[in-house]
């Protein structure tokens, strides 16, 4: 059976990947800091859920431990996770507190998890890692001119990681898998309720990452949009 973590899963992209791989047989555990919501997800779809607060990645790392012994080395992992920063966040008007709880979470967290369940995924030789970035994390293309700054900077932080942990790793010649998303402006929490696309559509490049069949030749350690390579 594919075991399979999702970060962010009780709600939003998180959710609608969870609900899809474990409709497909995978063993699915959501991990969320609501232990309500999360409860009540997994009972919906199915599946086992852990609490933690991402925002400490203290925290963070001994729930990933706590994991792997509970459930094993996991064949999927997809981190759906994430929060905006404030409107207002300029590089020149943020606060610490502010860069603090966005890097924490979009990206400190995220090094955390790829690094405590990566590594048994690459001693193990299988496995893929999905991270939902951001086009707002790129460094070219429209989209890329200020504004936002924690947020921009932290998904820009996790494209970086995700290409460089590629190279490292032997770009999927180890059996090891890694690659971003840009799911676009959808229908979440986060998003809001005019956002142009739905939670499933946002989720759909990140459901077929985590289900497709990978054959020497095929790419990973790139950012993803709609099936497609965006350049970072």
């Amino acid at each position: 059976m594919t075991i399979t973590f999702v970060t962010g899963g009780s709600r939003g992209l998180g959710k609608e990947v969870a609900s899809a791989l474990a409709k497909r047989g995978n063993k699915v555990v959501i991990v969320g800091k609501d232990k309500d919501r999360a409860a009540s997800t997994a009972k919906e779809i199915g599946c086992g859920f852990e609490i933690v607060d991402l925002e400490n990645q203290s925290q963070s790392r001994l729930i990933a431990d706590a994991m792997l012994g509970k459930y094993g080395v996991p064949d999927v992992v997809v981190l759906a996770h994430g929060v905006m920063s404030e409107k207002m966040a300029k590089t020149l008007r943020t606060t610490d507190s502010e860069w603090n709880r966005v890097m924490n979470i979009n990206l400190n967290s995220t090094f955390t998890l790829v690094n405590v369940f990566g590594s048994k995924m690459a001693e193990a030789r299988k496995g893929r890692i999905i991270i939902f970035s951001a086009c707002l994390g790129r460094m070219s293309g429209p989209g890329n001119a200020g504004g936002l700054a924690p947020y921009r900077i932290s998904k820009a932080g996790v494209n970086a990681l995700v290409r460089n942990l590629a190279h490292e790793t032997g770009h999927g010649s180890r059996g090891f898998l890694v690659d971003a998303i840009c799911p676009n402006h959808s229908r979440t929490d986060m998003g809001g309720p005019d956002a142009p696309r739905s939670a499933a559509e946002g989720a759909e490049t990140g459901i077929w990452l985590a289900t497709r069949e990978f054959s020497a030749g095929d790419t990973t350690g790139v950012l993803w949009e709609d099936r497609e390579i965006v350049p970072w």
